[in-house]
């Protein structure tokens, strides 16, 4: 699979899903000015960020975070230093849709392949991640 990180206008709708089900997911969508259909759902996931690398979870396990230069701050005068720990950004997940799909309106024909289209929760935008077609 190629990998892209182009932005896509996605219709959603009722397609098929694995099993005879029917999903209600990518039906249609433009990239690169062509128009696919969806004809099928390979498969239907969710992702998070490196939540492991974050700034929280390291306060969280003991490190202590320097400030921008490295240099850290003198200790507060009559007690320890507080360091406050901030809540995760739970919008921080994205919604993976892996489609086969096909040019144009009919979804037959020649022009066939398999996507991975993105839905960013945090900022409600449509990518195309991955593409072999």
């Amino acid at each position: 699979m190629r990998r892209y990180d182009d932005p896509v206008d996605v219709r959603k709708g009722m397609v098929p899903g694995t099993g005879g089900a029917r999903l209600e997911g990518p039906e249609q969508f433009v990239w690169r000015g062509r128009l696919w259909r969806g004809c099928d759902v390979v498969g239907h996931w969710g992702e998070t960020g490196a939540w492991w690398r974050s700034a929280e979870a390291a306060a969280v396990g003991g490190a202590e975070e320097l400030p921008v230069g490295g240099v850290e701050e003198p200790p507060v005068v009559g007690g320890p230093r507080q360091t406050a720990v901030a809540a995760p950004d739970l919008l921080a997940e994205r919604e993976v849709w892996r489609v086969e799909a096909a040019r144009g309106r009919t979804a037959t024909g020649a022009g066939r392949g398999v996507f991975d289209l993105v839905f960013d929760w945090a900022d409600g935008t449509w990518r195309l991640a991955r593409c072999a077609d």
